[in-house]
């Protein structure tokens, strides 16, 4: 295509009007409102002709007061023209991270990348999008702890897509992410807990373990949330466990071999002790003495956690009861299967010592991160879950 004759003819319709060659495609430009759109054409000297009646056309409709997006909607009666492809772009995205410029391996894009770039993408291509890359990326991070590295890579990952989309696919420089990220990253608040929420009702493990898919996937991630509510396990602990025998009675038991000193303590390596959900106990010892059980994978021990907020986040219940306590000004988290074992063995008794040592870390952790473990504070918190089923 002769470009400076094609241009300039679109330069002429008016002030601000111009054209580029967006990756072998037609894309029409309005400068004052830094928009663009593609036209559906191809950059090739045989579409000259047609490429300018739709422009012709799209400025006529831009003249009435449309902007730029609706008037190319007017004109070419389609949104396939017009409409930003974001899963395109993605798929674009990957292949320049995995094989072209400075690569990375298949496994850090699978672990890294996808889980924040699908995450937008369907953000993106719902019916309501956010508008902007400022929007996006808050909804894009907000379930991971401010300040955290787990969130800084997301949002320093996601930035990368938007800019590749504004740069080297042609979106409008409006998804250009801002430069400084740290306003999005936010800073941890001083003696915070790394983990809070709130415990999940009983019934609600129960729903959500069956409301997951039937697959092999599924039934492994079902697995991980029984043994974190029977058990009361980290996250993390779930790559620590180990089946051992009693010496004295042959019996079988589960032990967890994880082990971390950090600012609330130090988690110390623990017999563990179940306590059924509504009853159930779903014979987790015994299959995994059989090796019977398989979990689902999970990223690096610091990272456990976000390996359960990136398939829960995408279950249609998880999403919902996170919506229901959000009302009631609660928060869900991976660690909710946690604190409702520690809730359950208070309402059954047990003392904060004996469920301190169970959940392994001392009784001023514990009684610090469980405000119901203190007799003063029992009452309120029954009161609050006063619909809590065991």
């Amino acid at each position: 295509m002769k470009e400076t004759g094609f241009t300039n003819a679109v330069k002429q319709l008016g002030k601000g009007w111009g054209v580029r060659n967006n990756n072998g495609h037609i894309a029409v430009r309005y400068r004052p409102t830094n928009e663009q759109v593609p036209i559906g054409l191809k950059w090739h000297e045989s579409n000259t002709l047609e490429a300018l009646q739709r422009i012709r056309a799209i400025y006529e409709q831009h003249k009435k007061g449309h902007n730029l997006k609706e008037s190319a909607k007017r004109v070419l009666g389609s949104t396939q023209y017009i409409e930003l492809d974001w899963k395109r772009c993605a798929e674009k995205f990957k292949d320049q991270k995995i094989n072209h410029g400075t690569t990375i391996k298949p496994d850090t894009w699978k672990s890294k990348y996808e889980p924040v770039v699908s995450m937008a993408v369907d953000l993106l291509t719902k019916i309501k999008p956010p508008s902007n890359s400022i929007d996006l990326i808050d909804l894009c991070i907000k379930d991971w702890k401010p300040g955290s590295r787990s969130r800084q890579i997301r949002a320093q990952n996601l930035a990368q897509f938007l800019r590749h989309c504004v740069n080297r696919e042609g979106f409008s420089p409006s998804w250009l992410p801002p430069t400084d990220l740290s306003s999005h990253i936010g800073r941890a608040l001083p003696n915070q807990m790394s983990y809070k929420g709130d415990p999940i009702k009983d019934e609600n493990i129960i729903e959500l373990i069956s409301s997951l898919p039937t697959d092999e996937a599924g039934q492994r991630w079902a697995d991980a949330i029984r043994l974190m509510a029977v058990y009361g396990l980290r996250p993390i602990e779930l790559k620590h466990l180990h089946v051992r025998t009693d010496n004295k009675t042959q019996e079988p038991y589960l032990f967890c071999s994880y082990q971390k000193r950090a600012g609330g303590g130090v988690t110390r390596p623990r017999i563990l002790y179940p306590l059924p959900v509504c009853g159930h106990s779903w014979t987790l010892l015994q299959r995994l003495q059989a090796n019977l059980l398989k979990l689902p994978p999970l990223r690096s021990d610091d990272q456990a956690s976000d390996s359960f907020l990136t398939y829960l986040g995408r279950q249609k219940y998880w999403k919902q009861l996170k919506a229901n306590m959000l009302e009631d000004s609660q928060r869900l988290v991976p660690y909710s299967f946690r604190h409702a074992y520690s809730l359950r063995g208070h309402v059954l008794g047990l003392d904060s010592s004996t469920m301190a040592d169970a959940m392994g870390h001392n009784i001023d952790t514990h009684n610090r991160s469980y405000p119901w473990s203190s007799e003063s504070n029992t009452k309120a918190q029954f009161k609050k879950l006063a619909n809590h089923t065991y």
